[in-house]
This record gives C-alpha cells, structure tokens and sequence, in this order.
C-alpha cells in the first residue's frame, strides 16, 4: 500500500502550506505553548522560517514561495518532534529570543521569558532615575545570562555580575556573553546565591529564581520537565531561595538600590511569607503580579 502520510506531506509545496499545516499540527496534538510563543501560529511561523534559514521578521514575501524536498523535511521534522518530543522549540533550534535579543540556550537552562525583560527595555524608568548613572548590576540566578546582557545593554556604564550555582548554565551564559563582546564588563560567577560575590554594592539586583511551589511542580506540562528542574523548584510554597535572597540582599543594595524580582504566579505565597513587606508590583505588557520590586530601605526593616 502506498504511505498517505509521505503523500499527503507532498502535497505541502509552499510556505504558507506547511505554516498551514504546522498550526494544524500544534493544535491537534495540543501543545503546551509559553517559552517564548503563546499561539500555535507564531510557533509554526518561527519553527517553519528558523528550518527554511529565512530572516525571522520577514514573512510575507515568502509565504507563497515553492520548497524543494529537503527544505519540507527540514520543516516537518522540526514539527513532528516538537509534538512526538514535547520539546520547546528553543531546545530544538538551539536559540531564544527576548525582547528583539537572540541568545543560545539548550537544556542545560530554562528557556529565557522573563518579563523582568522588558522592564529593562526602559532601564527600569522611573525606579532608577538615570540609566546612565547605575554602576554596578547584580543578576542573580543568571541562568543563560539574558538577563545580565539585557542589564549590561541598559545600563552601558555599569559592572554586571552574573550569578549561578549551575557550571553547567554558566557555560551556556559564557557562550552568550562572549557572543555579545561582553566580557570586559560583564562577570561570571559560580555561588550559591551570595555566598561566593565579591564585596560590592549593587544599585540594580535583578533576580528569577526558581519560584514554582511544589504542587505546581507536580503539574507542570510535559515541555517544562525538559528544563533544569534546579531552575524551577523552589520548595512547598516557592520561596525557599526567595527568602535566602530578600534577607541578604540589603547587604548587597547600594543607599538608593532597588531589588527587582519574578515570582511568577506565587503573589499569595510571597504574601503570606512576607507579610512585612510592601513591594511595588510592576505589570508588564505580559506579565500581571509577578513581578515585584523593594528598595534597600523596604529590605532593611
């Protein structure tokens, strides 16, 4: 009998074909979408234009552009292991992209989305007053170091230093620092959180621990058990790191620093783990209560 499957594939002669068919797909084998897509469409897009080598913010004058047969393999085994593997499709193309920022990563980090990244689009205005002024920057739990390149872009006169327990995720940041021709002013450090930094003030703390409380853990979609599970658990109510961090932080902030920190959705346990506390709860274009920022002063009490 002949293969219908290898038929009906042949069938897939354009672009916009196998877009077509990846949305199809993604929905059919319903996914889990959030490292770096939240739609089905968007992820055909990226998985169809990455496999085809063609520029990422150029689609319209290829969608009706004819493939040979390699390309519509290229293609479709980038689709068919995105649903057999449930894999992120970050792990399958070996790259990330934040903010307009490509970074590589595979599964020795999570896959970079913190919406901290668009807070720092805008050098974290109106909290820190002159971008131009920040000397020194403190990105804890660095993971692929996004966030401290993103920290060492907004503040172009600033000191990074880069924080992970992970060798192996500090490897993967080395790898994007030296990408970015970074090296000069940006550091890296192996430190469980504090323990290992050297002395210094930070008039910027930026941090995305591992937050999901253990319930969650036992939840999570196939596709998140593909990342570090380091960079995720953080203990029966997500704050076991959360709390080592706000009690040595004031040590570490500078007279006027400022601590901005992801929680995800945790705002009920960070709540009622610090009850003292009255962060300023910073929303993003897409991000609600999860992110949060205190003053050395807040800390300090």
């Amino acid at each position: 009998m002949p293969d219908t499957n290898a038929t009906s594939r042949e069938e897939l002669q354009t672009v916009r074909d196998l877009i077509r068919y990846g949305v199809s797909r993604l929905n059919g084998a319903q996914v889990s979408l959030g490292h770096g897509s939240d739609n089905a469409w968007d992820e055909a897009v990226y998985l169809t234009l990455h496999a085809l080598h063609l520029p990422l913010d150029t689609l319209d004058p290829f969608l009706d552009a004819r493939v040979v047969r390699e390309e519509r393999e290229r293609v479709l085994d980038l689709l068919d292991r995105r649903v057999t593997e449930r894999v992120p499709a970050a792990y399958l193309t070996n790259e990330a992209w934040l903010r307009g920022h490509r970074f590589y990563v595979d599964k020795r980090v999570i896959v970079p989305r913190s919406p901290i990244a668009e807070l720092l689009d805008q050098g974290l205005s109106p909290w820190v007053q002159d971008a131009l002024a920040v000397e020194n920057v403190l990105d804890m739990c660095t993971g692929s170091g996004c966030l401290a390149i993103l920290s060492a872009l907004a503040f172009p006169y600033a000191h990074v230093d880069a924080v992970d327990v992970s060798a192996d995720a500090l490897e993967v940041a080395r790898r994007n620092v030296d990408d970015y021709g970074l090296s000069d002013r940006l550091d890296l450090h192996a430190s469980n959180l504090f323990d290992n930094l050297p002395a210094r003030e930070y008039d910027v703390i930026v941090c995305n621990p591992p937050y999901v409380n253990s319930g969650s853990m036992r939840a999570l979609p196939q596709e998140y058990l593909h990342e570090p599970q380091l960079a995720l658990a953080g203990g029966d109510d997500g704050m076991d790191l959360v709390r080592r961090i706000l009690d040595a932080a004031p040590r570490y902030l500078s007279e006027n620093g400022v601590l901005v920190l992801e929680i995800g959705h945790e705002r009920d346990f960070f709540e009622a783990a610090f009850p003292q506390l009255s962060p300023v709860w910073l929303d993003t274009e897409e991000a609600s209560d999860q992110l949060l920022l205190l003053t050395r002063e807040q800390l300090s009490l």
